[in-house]
């Protein structure tokens, strides 16, 4: 395990359904079932039309934070999209913020229809790079798919949170905590992605 700091402030981050909602959620009661305290703080977009969706979870050994996250001042930054991540970052990096971030675009509305312009994949890394010290980039919709569903990115993302070593409890937590918030099929599954991400992120820092 790293360093954990105090609080340990996380930001999780992506577009309307991707399901970046359901992974704080997995974190936060995973972190509570190890025994810290834990505050979070939601804002969303137009999350209907693909639209910003962005949780704080902010973890500490046992004093209460408030749920938001002050600018500057995220310690990780899991990006379930590339441009969205780095709109998150503009705001909450700095230059010691450890980035998770999954490679595939999530095209907004506008792109499709020829309106606008999505930057290029590797201008959007690029500017990731110059940003940060640590940066993770893994296919989590393609690892997703061969787990069984690419909805299921969310959980392989998360799993890459639990592989991190940034965290200050094991995998063991996540484990418990979707076998108790999933069923039958879909907690195989989940259970599955979440094990990718982890082993994924596991290898050396990209």
């Amino acid at each position: 395990m790293g360093a954990f700091y105090e609080p340990l402030n996380m930001i999780i981050t992506g577009v309307g359904g991707q399901g970046n909602v359901l992974a704080s959620q997995v974190v936060s009661v995973a972190a509570a079932e190890a025994g810290y305290r834990v505050a979070v703080g939601e804002t969303f977009g137009v999350s209907q039309r693909g639209g910003s969706v962005m949780s704080h979870v902010r973890i500490s050994r046992d004093r209460p934070y408030g749920p938001l996250i002050p600018r500057g001042r995220a310690h990780v930054i899991a990006g379930f999209e590339p441009l969205e991540t780095l709109r998150v970052m503009m705001d909450y990096a700095n230059p010691d913020t450890v980035i998770i971030m999954n490679d595939r675009p999530n095209y907004p509305l506008g792109c499709l229809l020829g309106e606008d312009k999505y930057p290029r994949p590797q201008n959007i890394r690029a500017a990731v790079q110059k940003m940060v010290s640590r940066m993770h980039v893994l296919p989590a919709t393609e690892l997703a798919k061969e787990a069984g569903s690419p909805m299921a990115a969310n959980m392989v993302m998360t799993g890459a949170l639990a592989g991190s070593g940034l965290l200050p409890f094991g995998r063991e937590y996540f484990v418990e905590t979707i076998k108790s918030l999933f069923k039958d099929h879909i907690r195989e599954l989940n259970l599955k992605a979440f094990t990718v991400g982890l082993e994924h992120v596991a290898l050396p820092v990209k």
